[in-house]
């Protein structure tokens, strides 16, 4: 019985090998541009439902990551080495830091 659902992704086995392997997914773009996202790279990105996803050009080829993901790593990369010049070592530092702070701002 027909359904009319046609499956627009499909793997492909036997991909040329590569350092550390090669997984290809093909999808099907639609006249509106959309194309559904193969559920494993859906899953290597955690992308859910609702996510954005970021493309980016960079030396002629296009990289497709979760934005969130992506906002996460940056943030992590601008507050690196912020908890040392803050002279944060432990957890215990940050919670009293934390604590200090929560004080201030009732004070104020």
């Amino acid at each position: 019985m027909k359904t009319g659902h046609t499956n627009s992704v499909r793997r492909v086995r036997n991909a040329l090998p590569l350092k550390g392997g090669l997984d290809i997914e093909l999808a099907k773009v639609t006249l509106k541009g959309q194309v559904t996202i193969p559920v494993e790279i859906r899953r290597k990105l955690g992308i859910v439902n609702d996510d954005k996803v970021l493309f980016m050009e960079e030396g002629g080829r296009i990289y497709m990551m979760n934005s969130s993901m992506d906002a996460f790593r940056e943030a992590q990369r601008a507050f690196a080495g912020e908890a040392e010049r803050a002279g944060l070592k432990s957890e215990e530092d940050v919670n009293q830091m934390i604590k200090e702070l929560r004080q201030e701002s009732m004070v104020k």
